[in-house]
């Protein structure tokens, strides 16, 4: 409908790049007023059946104390696995980038961060407990 809205007098020089180009702003303005139209409420019945995404004070604590516990326990490796498990772990490098880094192997690299792996899952099975 827009393209034939045309002026004959309107030259168009590239046809189908128009007719793209009326397409979308077709849809731009067919999305505006879906999203403006779309109620931005919704009853209060439908929004007691959804459940809470944040976790509650208790949630929350115990996953602090989880976390700290988890710390010293990382704290507590000697000093070549800690700083491994670290490197791996938090700061996301390689082992290969871990090796070169600390100019050891990197079957030593991975052997610490088994070593750490298997610390911290004896740990997390005792905190479950």
């Amino acid at each position: 409908m827009r393209a034939l809205q045309v002026s004959q007098a309107t030259l168009i020089e590239n046809p189908r790049a128009y007719l793209f180009q009326i397409a979308k702003s077709v849809a731009r303005l067919t999305i505006m007023r879906q999203s403006r139209d779309r109620s931005l409420s919704i009853p209060l019945e439908e929004g007691l059946a959804v459940p809470c995404d944040r976790p509650d004070q208790e949630h929350i604590l115990a996953a602090r104390q989880h976390l700290s516990i988890m710390a010293r326990e990382i704290e507590s490796l000697p000093k070549r696995c800690q700083e491994v498990f670290v490197l791996s772990r938090i700061h996301g490098l390689s082992n290969g980038d871990i090796a070169a880094r600390l100019g050891i192997s990197r079957n030593m690299v991975e052997k610490h961060i088994i070593k750490a792996l298997l610390h911290c899952r004896a740990v997390r099975a005792k905190i479950n407990l």
